[in-house]
């Protein structure tokens, strides 16, 4: 697939892997001068990490929680247009209807929202004697795929556990997406063993790009995030990594290396449609 007609083939992409604290006005403060840090350093779309204003944990999640649109997401909105570029808004607790959600927003250059994405697959593991988390005590699961046209290419978006559902992916890149950009806070079970793993896998299979913002590890947090924000390309090469502390992570995204890769392995034209399918049912 070569990049749509008038499309440009090259853009900067930046993730920031925020230090979050308790204090969401710092937090926010903070996050939209890396926006613009990474802006003047011509990002042109730019990720920030899940739960971003805020700690993440059941115990965090209604005391941090917002309306969509509020205070958080009207700032976003402010800075994309100040620096008039994409920008993905990690994650935030949403308030709706009596229901929490964890969701990302999208604004584009002019400030509008582009895309609301509530993760879809609830983070609920027991790992004995090492993690047991249940994000389903306190949220409720979104449903619905979320996607958003730049001048560059389309856009796939899922939040931390959604990277773990193939189908997910399978989909966005049925539709036309050639960037996936997962919002996640993997911790230190689950990092070291899938974090990279689960991105190189995604990668190669839908033949995309793959990236991943992740909070700053806290070792003092009561859930303590992996950090190594990460792209990948649809090789499945690790094109860049970020370490564990506070960072902006830049890449240059190639989509004329990702339309070589398909016509070199065009395994999206070899599908056997005819023996299985992968479908969006809502």
């Amino acid at each position: 697939m070569q990049p749509a007609r008038g499309a440009m083939a090259n853009f900067r992409l930046a993730l920031i892997q925020l230090q979050v604290s308790a204090v969401k006005s710092d937090n926010l403060q903070r996050a939209c001068g890396l926006v613009k840090e990474a802006s003047a350093k011509g990002a042109k779309v730019v990720a920030l990490p899940e739960c971003f204003n805020s700690p993440y944990g059941t115990q965090y999640f209604k005391e941090y929680a917002e309306k969509i649109p509020g205070d958080s997401t009207q700032k976003l909105s402010e800075v994309a247009k100040e620096c008039s570029i994409y920008l993905v808004g990690g994650s935030i607790p949403e308030e709706d209807g009596g229901k929490l959600y964890n969701t990302c927003t999208v604004f584009g250059p002019d400030g509008a929202m582009l895309a609301k994405h509530r993760k879809i697959h609830l983070f609920d593991i027991n790992v004995p004697g090492k993690i047991q988390f249940k994000e389903s005590e306190t949220l409720s699961p979104g449903n619905s795929f979320s996607m958003f046209d730049t001048p560059y290419c389309k856009v796939g978006l899922g939040i931390c556990y959604d990277i773990r559902f193939p189908e997910l992916a399978q989909i966005y890149g049925q539709k036309g997406c050639q960037l996936l950009i997962y919002p996640g806070a993997f911790n230190l079970t689950t990092g070291p063993a899938h974090w990279e793993l689960l991105q190189r896998g995604r990668a190669v299979d839908n033949q995309v790009y793959i990236a991943t913002a992740s909070p700053a590890r806290d070792e003092k947090a009561s859930y303590v995030a992996w950090g190594h924000s990460t792209v990948v390309n649809p090789w499945g090469e690790v094109i860049a990594k970020a370490g564990t502390g506070e960072t902006v992570l830049y890449t240059d995204i190639d989509l004329k290396k990702l339309a070589e890769i398909r016509q070199q392995i065009p395994i999206l034209s070899q599908k056997r449609y005819d023996l299985y399918g992968v479908e969006m049912k809502k």
